[in-house]
This record gives C-alpha cells, sequence and structure tokens, in this order.
C-alpha cells in the first residue's frame, strides 16, 4: 500500500491526522507525511483520510 499527498493541494486541516495519526501529522509548517508505505492494518483508517479529505489532497493505492 502507498500514500501520497499532493501539498500543494492539502490546507492543513488536520482531518487526515485525526483519523490515522500514524500516517500523518500537521504541525505549524504544515503536513508531513509520517509513513508512505504502511502496514496493510491502517488501510481503514487511510481510505476514511482519503475519503474525508476536504480538498482530495491524499490518494492511498493497494
Amino acid at each position: 500500500m502507498k500514500v501520497s499527498v499532493d501539498l500543494d493541494t492539502c490546507d492543513g486541516n488536520g482531518v487526515c491526522m485525526s483519523l490515522c495519526h500514524d500516517v500523518f501529522d500537521v504541525r505549524e509548517d504544515g503536513l508531513h507525511l509520517l509513513q508512505d508505505e504502511p502496514r496493510r492494518e491502517l488501510r481503514g483508517p487511510l481510505k476514511a483520510a482519503e475519503v474525508s479529505c476536504p480538498t482530495g489532497a491524499i490518494v492511498v493505492e493497494d
């Protein structure tokens, strides 16, 4: 599984971090992707973050 974030589109609202804090961290300087190839167990929260992202900046590929 691979996760990518379009940082030009991301507005740093933190929805993704609230759904999957193991992978996303929003700091003062913007979003940080903590893992770009997370373990399979995080698929549910990652897909929730992808769908919930208001700017569509997150892409999760299986």
